[in-house]
């Protein structure tokens, strides 16, 4: 069974891999990764190496990164995305295609398989992020999907209630717990040795996206996330891992950017790769933004997080999140309050870390 794999980020890749792994080694499938989007860009760390050293042939690169980060510019990108896909379907036969999360870019990538009638399965499907426009962009790749993929029972309703074909929905946890309980993550040591970071200090992890549906209000809350940055960094390093390519992302960079220069505890990453990225969660105070990671991965640990504005808004808030505005005076106060609280214990809603295995037995018993 021939199985292409769509993959535009650095995160979607890390969360593929232990699917990757498990198609690999079994002899019924053949695997070719479709990579685009951010990861053939060299502005935000030419990432497709990442795929290439964890031992994987990258058998198809198609250029579809947006020149800036106005909606024009979002828009332009998605518009070459389809061009370049519609070409890319129209001369590549697959049997199933994956497709994970709710970029704009993989959403444009399956829309124009449709016309092909490729199946898609989808990766993720039936969670909501009503702060960005992810949210419409993840419903409508499981719209035009055959099978759907969900991490929890709450999402599996909501995927049902998306395109109503329950038999061909499927809760297999998150494949990032796959990630977490097989992956042997770096040492402290090991950590300093690769990336010049010393974990044991007090470290706060950040990721912060911009808000695509509130567009006007990305420039106040960066601000007001770098003066509490401003405060924090008196205690704490700061690691902070750089925005996706959205619509006012090359803004918020820009402005993380200035704040970083000089400041040797405010430390600027592109891409830890997936294993950096993890042992970075693993030995951080706790997580302050408003990324993916910080509902599925940190769930494991646990980790305490604080989640802010409402980019996330719709997705299951477990024990071990603070959800606040974007305020300064707001996120100060969750820092304090978590700092003096203890941590609860068994946040993990997502599955065992068998997600995998369990993708490729439903798999071959559809395709028999």
């Amino acid at each position: 069974m021939k199985i292409g794999i769509l993959t535009s980020t650095r995160a979607d890749f890390g969360i593929y891999l232990p699917l990757l792994k498990e198609l690999a080694n079994d002899r019924f499938f053949e695997i070719e990764i479709i990579a685009f989007g951010t990861h053939v860009s060299e502005k935000h760390g030419y990432t497709i190496q990442e795929i290439i050293n964890s031992g994987f042939k990258v058998k198809y690169k198609l250029k579809t990164i947006p020149q800036g980060d106005t909606a024009r510019d979002i828009a332009k990108a998605m518009a070459l995305t389809v061009d370049k896909f519609s070409d890319f379907w129209a001369n590549n036969n697959l049997d199933l295609v994956f497709a994970l999360g709710d970029r704009y870019e993989m959403f444009a990538a399956v829309s124009a398989a449709t016309p092909f009638n490729i199946k898609i399965a989808h990766l993720h499907a039936g969670e909501t992020t009503l702060g960005a426009i992810d949210n419409a962009y993840r419903h409508s790749i499981s719209l035009m999907s055959e099978y759907l993929f969900v991490s929890t029972d709450e999402y599996k309703k909501r995927a049902i209630e998306i395109n109503q074909e329950p038999d061909k929905i499927f809760n297999v946890g998150a494949l990032s717990i796959d990630n977490l309980k097989k992956v042997e993550l770096f040492s402290k040591k090991e950590f300093y040795e690769k990336f010049g970071i010393d974990i044991r200090r007090p470290t706060i992890l950040s990721t912060f996206h911009p808000e695509t549906v509130a567009l006007e209000k990305n420039e106040i809350y960066i601000k007001e996330l770098i003066k509490s940055f401003d405060e924090l960094k008196k205690q704490h390093q700061i690691v902070i891992t750089m925005p996706n390519a959205d619509t006012m992302g090359l803004m918020i960079r820009h402005e993380l950017e200035q704040f970083a220069k000089g400041k040797e505890n405010i430390i600027l990453i592109e891409s830890f790769g997936m294993k950096g990225y993890l042992t970075c969660m693993k030995y951080s105070s706790f997580l302050l933004g408003n990324t993916s990671s910080g509902f599925v991965e940190a769930a494991y640990f646990p980790k305490w997080v604080i989640n802010l504005g409402d980019r996330q808004k719709g997705r299951i808030l477990t024990n071990n999140i603070i959800s606040v505005p974007v305020e300064k005076n707001r996120i100060l106060k969750a820092v304090k309050d978590i700092e003096n609280s203890a941590l609860p214990k068994n946040c993990n809603i997502y599955g065992g870390g068998n997600s995998a295995k369990h993708i490729v037995e439903i798999i071959k018993n559809i395709n028999h």
